[in-house]
């Protein structure tokens, strides 16, 4: 008996999809939105209290409780709808972003309520997170997962490039772009920063709307009850991928290198490079916009070209990461030296270009590595190690740029890195990272979650 061929999808399904169409035009809008906080929380910092160390503690309330919640954000995420912690999210962070604004503009913020609204918002980032990541299977079917996933990380790049440019643009033509030194400005000197938080604040709002029109399709195991887990297994389904991870020496080794580097780069690029540029370069959050956003185009530049070229690489990719990592130091040192916004901007797209090329390889090789079982909890250990660092970095930055200028912060963090570079040419599992051969697939359909909630 002769079979009927089943009719293949057309290629451009995906863009046919009105489910996805509908949450990855709410998420752009609200990855675009979120830059103009990103750019507006520092330089209101620096208005309001002209204070490094203050404006180190600030970014740090944002990271710390994200990183800290974010491998329970992701466990408890899988016991509740994704779109409904993904709602609530949004509309505890559009409330926050409201109030914020119009604290600004009214002159009615103080220094408490801010540490307290940033606090807030990584905490709320700390559900956002993993609930944005698993909302995507019960968008689309299996067959478009990774055209999608693929789509969503090109528009975020490009959120990146992009925000910072905007948000810029938008505080230098509203006003008070934050180039007075002192701390004591008129609310109406800070009306582009306020607004900026406004307009975050409207996109939140408007994703919310969107994810409201998207259908969320029915996987294996839906229908079942929810349970409530103790929170004892929790932790221990936590404890078993860091037992992974650390039993496993060439992951330990990664691990171990990307904290050491992350607390060394990550903390000059968010607290010193805003005050370099309003004090070394003479410029507000316009210059430091446009720095941020070269920053994002060299970014997706080598993205493109570490997936263009996947065999551009050196022997090994431990290899090839101490290369970049040792020409990031070249380019990271002479910031200081730069007098001329368009000088650091070009260094910053510099660093972003090489930055962009290992990150693809990186997590691809994660991705591999790790038994699909275990791939969940594996991807949040790891941001989980590098997001925590940043806040302590931050904070320990704001508080020596007291006592040390822009320039020399810049070349001790250059100096340092190379120093990583030194100890990771002296380990073996490190320089021995090379991309493996794929996972065997999971016996489940892509849709199936490979845990049950009450296995995790």
């Amino acid at each position: 008996m002769r079979r009927e061929a089943k009719p293949k999808r057309p290629p451009n399904s995906l863009m046919r999809n009105s489910n996805f169409l509908w949450l990855m035009s709410g998420g752009v809008i609200s990855m675009l939105g979120d830059q103009f906080s990103l750019l507006a929380m520092p330089w209101l910092v620096l208005a309001v209290t002209n204070d490094t160390l203050t404006m180190g503690v600030v970014l740090g309330l944002i990271s710390l409780p994200r990183a800290v919640f974010l491998l329970v954000g992701g466990a408890l995420v899988d016991r509740y709808p994704a779109r409904s912690v993904l709602l609530l999210t949004k509309y505890v962070n559009a409330v926050l972003l409201g109030g914020l604004g119009i604290g600004v503009l009214t002159g009615t913020l103080t220094v408490p309520i801010l540490c307290v609204v940033a606090f807030s918002i990584g905490l709320a980032s700390a559900f956002s997170i993993p609930a944005g990541t698993t909302i995507l299977p019960r968008v689309v079917p299996g067959d478009q997962l990774q055209a999608a996933n693929g789509m969503l990380m090109g528009l975020r790049q490009a959120t990146l490039l992009l925000g910072p440019l905007m948000a810029g643009g938008l505080i230098a033509v509203v006003g008070g772009s934050g180039r007075a030194a002192a701390g004591a400005q008129a609310a109406g000197d800070l009306a582009g920063l306020g607004t900026a938080f406004l307009v975050d604040c409207a996109t939140f709002v408007i994703s919310a709307v969107t994810l409201y029109r998207v259908r969320m399709l029915t996987l294996p195991g839906d229908g079942q009850p929810a349970r409530v887990e103790r929170l004892g297994t929790v932790f221990r389904s936590i404890g078993d991928g860091i037992r992974h991870f650390w039993n496993d020496p060439e992951l330990r080794a990664l691990c171990l290198y990307f904290s050491a580097t992350t607390f060394f780069i990550g903390g000059p690029m968010q607290a010193v490079l805003p005050v370099f540029a309003r004090d070394r370069l003479g410029d507000g959050a316009d210059g430091y916009g446009l720095m941020m956003g070269l920053h994002g185009v060299g970014t997706l530049v080598g993205m493109m070209v570490s997936g263009a070229r996947p065999s551009f690489r050196l022997r090994t990719l431990g290899a090839t990461i101490l290369l970049v990592d040792t020409l990031l130091a070249l380019v990271f040192m002479p910031m200081g030296l730069a007098r001329h916004t368009w000088q650091a901007a070009l260094l910053m797209g510099a660093a972003g270009c090489l930055a962009g090329f290992i990150q693809i390889g990186v997590f691809t090789w994660i991705q591999r590595r790790i038994p699909p079982a275990m791939l969940g909890r594996g991807m949040s250990l790891f941001m989980f190690i590098v997001m925590s660092l940043a806040p302590l970095s931050s904070a320990l930055c704001g508080w020596l740029m007291r006592y040390v200028p822009p320039q020399i912060m810049f070349l001790g963090s250059g100096l340092a890195l190379w120093g990583i570079v030194s100890l990771g040419l002296t380990s073996r599992s490190l320089r021995a990272i090379a991309l493996p051969p794929r996972t065997p697939p999971a016996t489940a359909p892509a849709e199936t979650p490979l845990e049950t909630p009450s296995a995790v």
